[in-house]
């Protein structure tokens, strides 16, 4: 992980909970960055799709703000050849190692069209930028209980990545986001990629999932080598669980649902369950929850 660093999240289809959007804007906090290359909206977003926001600015003027994404990093990176800052200096993250100067981050919102276009700017900019390793992060909806511990995947398309760092090689096969664009042209140019995807209680897709942004910081730091603050996302990881308790405390179904999620992630996860075991339990549970006896519904059930 030497080397300069950047970070990707998008809004829309690769972002549940808006999990992975909220482990960026954590970083943006706390770091002191500056945008450095942003892409003009024109050619990629359908703005009946991306809708600008009006909202008012620092001095009170209402201001339109298009959707886009745009690459931050050290403010004295901005039109200059100088070597960045310590990121760390004037924010309250400790960064270790050479990693001190060499974070970037990529947040925008999916692109509408022109992926392949919009690819290559994105790809054009961090060669330009000099970064050597892409980590994208992404959160997806799954059958798993809000309960237990966020499950965290982290993959890598480039052996030494996986390697270095002890990795899988995803096996998913079957329709992708930009994230997933980005990652195989980043990998052609000879950019290194990993990407860490975070598992959200699809019954509550809904909400924002704090507890999923705190699960992708975990395992941020853990790679990255970094120390980040986690501010008030502990408190409120916990009062997102607990609301949900209550909403299924007044639902029997759902309040079976989770009892089933609950039961086969504990299966998984016990130390004497065997691959054997394992794969009965999955399959008692997808054979249960497919066949749409008991309510009447193939659906499993959803808090709103």
């Amino acid at each position: 992980m030497n080397g300069r660093l950047l970070v990707v999240a998008f809004e829309g289809w690769n972002d549940a909970g808006e999990a992975a959007t909220g482990a960026v804007r954590v970083l943006q906090e706390q770091l002191d960055v500056s945008p450095l290359f942003v892409i003009d909206p024109e050619l990629y977003y359908d703005y009946q799709f991306n809708r600008p926001m009006l909202a008012a600015d620092d001095d009170g003027r209402r201001r339109i703000t298009w959707p886009t994404a745009t690459i931050s990093g050290p403010a004295k990176m901005a039109g200059t050849d100088e070597d960045p800052a310590p990121l760390a200096d004037d924010a309250e993250l400790s960064v270790s190692g050479a990693n001190g100067a060499n974070i970037f981050l990529l947040l925008g919102s999916e692109p509408s069209r022109s992926w392949k276009a919009f690819t290559a700017e994105v790809i054009d900019a961090a060669l330009t930028y000099d970064i050597s390793t892409i980590i994208f992060l992404g959160a997806m909806l799954a059958d798993v209980p809000h309960t237990r511990p966020i499950s965290i995947f982290a993959s890598s398309e480039n052996d030494e990545m996986r390697g270095a760092l002890e990795l899988e090689r995803s096996s998913y096969e079957g329709p992708v986001g930009i994230l997933s664009v980005l990652a195989e042209a980043a990998e052609d140019a000879g950019i290194s990629t990993l990407s860490i995807w975070a598992s959200v209680p699809h019954y509550v897709h809904n909400a924002p999932s704090p507890k999923a942004v705190l699960a992708l910081i975990d395992k941020l730091e853990e790679i990255v080598d970094v120390v980040i603050p986690r501010g008030d996302l502990v408190e409120e990881a916990g009062e997102w669980e607990n609301g949900i308790n209550v909403l299924a405390g007044d639902d029997e179904d759902m309040a079976a649902y989770i009892a089933q999620l609950e039961q086969a992630r504990d299966t998984v996860e016990s130390p004497e369950a065997s691959g054997e075991a394992i794969a009965k339990e999955f399959e008692r549970y997808l054979r249960k929850s497919s066949d749409g006896k008991g309510d009447g519904r193939n659906e499993p059930p959803t808090l709103r």
